[in-house]
């Protein structure tokens, strides 16, 4: 009974090897153009306000779940795919691949980007980069990338990972999960610059060799996600109901 809520290892996984490279080329795709939208949404001097980076993510997010989700889940995080592999959803190697392949595209977004800039258009964001607003302690950031990768987590089990939930009551994933995006951007970009995405925040680190307060961009969004995918799974999962099976009744 414990085996069905624990992680898995995950072999049969990735015994199928073309539906995995789908995978995980699908994920590295997804990834690319999550940086390279929404961080590029970040540049272009005082314009790019909050909401316009809180919609872009947003919307990048919903537009490549709705093109990619049926291949590889669209996981493009790997806060997400961490929460998913606590609540059973895909295994350790999957899961381990996943996270690889994932920030290898969000260099290549972030690389990409820098092609098409330059230093002028990038002083701004300097391609997206999230820092840790220096009025609010590190640990400060960290709580607010727990919370709002908590968030999401959430909302993706509610509205996409839930097997015993309706289809009618799920309504449009992709859009609740952008949408969740958004507003946790709208919050905390003041803050942290809202990663929520340890990838999204590797990318630009990476070709920046900029990694001050990185570690909060990797511990806060995943410990965020695993706490939000065991609190979901214990307390949140819809019930699952067993078909009624027919009584035959007898008349006098």
């Amino acid at each position: 009974m414990a085996g069905n809520f624990l992680p898995y290892l995950g072999i049969e996984e990735i015994k199928q090897v073309v539906p995995l490279l789908k995978s995980l080329t699908a994920e590295l795709i997804g990834t690319l153009l999550l940086v390279l939208i929404g961080c590029g949404s970040c540049l272009g001097g005082p314009s790019a306000d909050f909401v316009r980076i809180a919609l872009a993510f947003g919307v990048t997010v919903a537009t490549i779940a709705q093109s990619i989700g049926h291949i590889s889940g669209c996981h493009i995080n790997p806060a997400v795919t961490a929460g998913l592999f606590v609540g059973r959803k895909i295994g350790l190697i999957k899961a381990l691949l996943y996270i690889v392949v994932q920030c290898l595209g969000a260099t290549l977004g972030s690389g990409i980007l820098m092609a098409l800039s330059n230093e002028t258009i990038r002083g701004y964001g300097g391609l997206g980069m999230t820092s840790v607003n220096p009025k609010i302690s590190a640990g400060q950031a960290f709580g607010i990338e727990f919370l709002i990768t908590f968030v999401l987590i959430l909302v993706i089990f509610g509205a996409a990972a839930d097997d015993n939930n309706t289809p009618n009551v799920k309504g449009s994933a992709p859009l609740a999960i952008g949408l969740s995006i958004t507003t946790c951007h709208l919050f905390a970009i003041p803050f942290t610059g809202s990663s929520m995405n340890p990838a999204r925040t590797f990318g630009p680190a990476l070709v920046l060799g900029d990694w001050n307060h990185h570690w909060v961009y990797w511990l806060g969004p995943i410990l965020g996600g695993v706490c939000s995918s065991l609190i979901y799974q214990l307390i949140l999962r819809a019930p699952s109901y067993a078909p009624v099976s027919k009584v035959e009744t007898h008349g006098p």
